[in-house]
């Protein structure tokens, strides 16, 4: 319990630092996908009642952007790409592969909760699609074969430094 204390005083603060103020609600969500990882209901209630706004205002908010999580996340995330330049070279056979490679779903995460497969609209990397983010490092003119690699050596723990 002290750890989700922990993680309530330090929204608070950071409630306080923007005066609790409607304007101040994607930086404020930002701060809490930080603090907890991920912005579930119950968080999302409660920083609808300290902003004095209406729960569907912020869900609402929270869903319009791709790069808010409503669930917890796999320790590793991987991100697709699906603007039209990477879908248009070939990202849904990439997405393909690592679902079938590592029996995940879209939008889900693995059984263990290794791994996650996100997606967003455009990562502005349209010159070097398709694009694949796996974890905060892109992967540009992607191949299934180099992202099923490269999760692998992530999964394992394994640097790779080829891009």
């Amino acid at each position: 319990m002290a750890t989700s204390d922990n993680r309530r005083i330090r929204l608070e603060k950071v409630l306080k630092e923007h005066n609790y103020q409607e304007s101040a609600l994607l930086e404020i969500l930002h701060s809490a996908q930080e603090i907890y990882g991920y912005l579930d209901r119950n968080l999302l209630m409660d920083i609808a009642g300290s902003l004095n706004l209406p729960p569907s205002h912020v869900y609402g908010v929270t869903t319009f952007y791709s790069f808010f999580k409503m669930r917890k996340p796999g320790e590793h995330i991987v991100t697709a790409c699906l603007g039209t330049a990477c879908y248009v070279k070939g990202v849904e056979q990439i997405i393909a592969a690592i679902e079938k490679e590592f029996n995940l779903k879209r939008g889900g995460s693995t059984a263990d909760g290794k791994l996650s497969l996100l997606f967003t609209r455009c990562i502005g990397a349209c010159a070097m699609a398709p694009a694949i983010i796996i974890d905060d490092q892109v992967i540009g003119k992607a191949t299934k074969e180099i992202v099923i690699s490269k999760i692998k050596n992530t999964l394992g723990g394994i640097k790779d430094e080829t891009v």
